[in-house]
C-alpha cells in the first residue's frame, strides 16, 4: 500500500532501528503501550510480541482497518482510527492506568502530540518517538541553543537523545534525517508552577524575536517598553544583553515569578 504525502507518511523499515526503539522503551509484557501512526506495522508487530496490550491511534483508516487483519488479528492490539492530536486517550487506557507511548511520529504534526500527551492526563510514564533530527537537536537542547520547545518538554520529562536515524531507514525516503528520543515523564513537575499555561504563553512571547538581544525578545513579546523589558531582566539577576536561547527552565521561571509580581506591567 503505497504512502500519503498529505498526511506525512514514511513507513520505517530498518528493524535495527525498530530494536533500538524497543530497547530505549524498555518494555515488558505488564506494559500498556499507545502508539501514534502504526502505518504498515513494522513497529506493531514488535510491541504486540514484547508488551501486553497495544493502543494504536492511525489517522489513515485505509491502514487501520487493515492492521489488525495484516497482523494475524492478536488478542492484544486494539487499532482505531483518529486524529491523536485530538484523541481523548483516557477512551482507550482509562484515567489511572500506567502507559507508555511508543511512535513513529508524523513529521507535520509530531510537536502538537507530544505536547499533548506531556501536557494532558492521563500522562505516559514514558515516551519514545521517532521525529525529524532537528526537532528531536531542539528537544534535548541545553542552554544556549533552547527554544521554545526545549522549554516546554524539558518541564514535563527528562529527555535524551536515543540515536539518529538515515533518511534510507524510511520508505519513501524523506529528504531530512530522524533521531529517536526517549522522555521519562515526571509524576509531577519539579517545577512545580501552579499555571503552566500562563508559563508558556510567558516563554513564547520571550521568543518572540529569538535571535535578537533577551531585552529586545521580551520587550516585543510582551509589548511592553524596551526599559521595562531591561529591568524586569535584571530584577530576574539575568543578563538583559544575553539571548533567550541562553536561558535555562529556571531562568524563565525567575523571570516570570518577577513579571508576576510586578502585576504584568512597566
Amino acid at each position: 500500500m503505497g504512502s500519503r504525502k498529505s498526511l506525512g507518511q514514511h513507513f520505517l523499515t530498518d528493524k535495527t532501528v525498530i530494536d533500538q526503539i524497543i530497547q530505549a522503551a524498555e518494555l515488558t509484557h505488564d506494559d500498556i503501550v499507545v502508539e501514534i501512526g502504526p502505518g504498515t506495522g513494522i513497529l506493531t508487530k514488535h510491541l504486540i510480541s514484547t508488551a501486553g496490550k497495544i493502543f494504536s491511534i492511525e489517522l489513515d483508516a485505509r491502514l487501520s482497518q487493515r492492521l489488525p487483519t495484516q497482523l494475524g488479528r492478536p488478542g492484544n492490539l486494539t487499532c482505531v482510527t483518529g486524529d491523536a492530536r485530538f484523541k481523548d486517550i483516557t477512551e482507550l487506557v482509562g484515567n489511572e492506568v500506567t502507559y507508555k507511548m511508543v511512535s513513529n511520529l508524523p513529521y507535520y504534526a509530531a510537536n502538537p502530540i507530544i505536547r499533548r500527551f506531556l501536557e494532558v492526563p492521563p500522562k505516559p510514564t514514558c515516551m519514545v518517538v521517532m521525529v525529524q533530527e532537528e526537532v528531536a537537536k531542539a528537544m534535548v537542547a541545553e542552554p544556549g541553543q533552547m527554544g521554545l520547545l526545549s522549554v516546554a518538554v524539558q518541564y514535563y520529562a527528562k529527555v535524551q537523545l536515543v540515536c539518529r536515524v538515515s533518511p534510507q531507514s524510511f520508505h519513501p525516503v524523506p529528504k531530512v534525517w530522524s533521531a529517536v528520543v526517549k522522555m521519562e515523564v515526571y509524576p509531577t513537575s519539579p517545577f512545580h508552577l501552579e499555571e503552566p499555561d500562563a508559563f508558556f504563553r510567558f516563554v513564547k512571547s520571550g521568543f518572540r524575536s529569538p535571535r535578537k538581544k533577551l531585552h529586545n525578545s521580551l520587550s516585543s513579546g510582551l509589548e511592553i517598553p524596551t526599559n521595562c523589558a531591561t529591568g524586569l531582566i535584571e530584577m530576574s539577576g539575568l543578563d538583559p544583553q544575553s539571548r533567550p536561547a541562553s536561558l535555562s527552565i529556571d531562568n524563565w521561571i525567575a523571570m516570570y515569578s518577577q513579571w508576576l509580581v510586578s502585576n504584568q506591567s512597566c
